[in-house]
């Protein structure tokens, strides 16, 4: 796991928990490249029935598989307007986040989720 110093996670007063970073993050900067744990289509349907189900990522060329982002990977919040976005390397099996815009320090980090 790679990610940038100060990044880390803590209550959120919308959902949980979320990721913060005690430094400004400029725009287009890798916040955190996260490994996976890839979950095999034969056991997708698995993740459904535990609390991993709001945690996984849509994974696999077929969209067949499921991943779980190590790291804070799963911790980051969804939003309207969101200040990262993330990106799934399949080749090196890793969820690579990355700030849109320049994140000033004590917002929560966001990305936008796509389901």
């Amino acid at each position: 796991m790679q990610q940038i110093p100060g990044l880390y996670f803590a209550p959120s007063v919308t959902s949980g928990r979320g990721v913060y970073c005690r430094e400004d993050i400029s725009a287009g900067s890798i916040i955190e490249i996260c490994p996976v744990i890839v979950i095999p289509s034969h056991e997708v349907d698995i993740i459904h029935h535990t609390d991993l189900h709001d945690y996984y990522f849509v994974w696999g060329h077929d969209d067949d598989q499921a991943a779980i982002a190590l790291g804070y990977g799963s911790l980051y919040n969804h939003a309207d307007f969101p200040n990262a976005s993330y990106v799934l390397d399949l080749a090196e099996n890793t969820i690579d986040i990355r700030a849109i815009k320049k994140y000033h320090c004590r917002r929560r980090n966001h990305h936008q989720l796509s389901w």
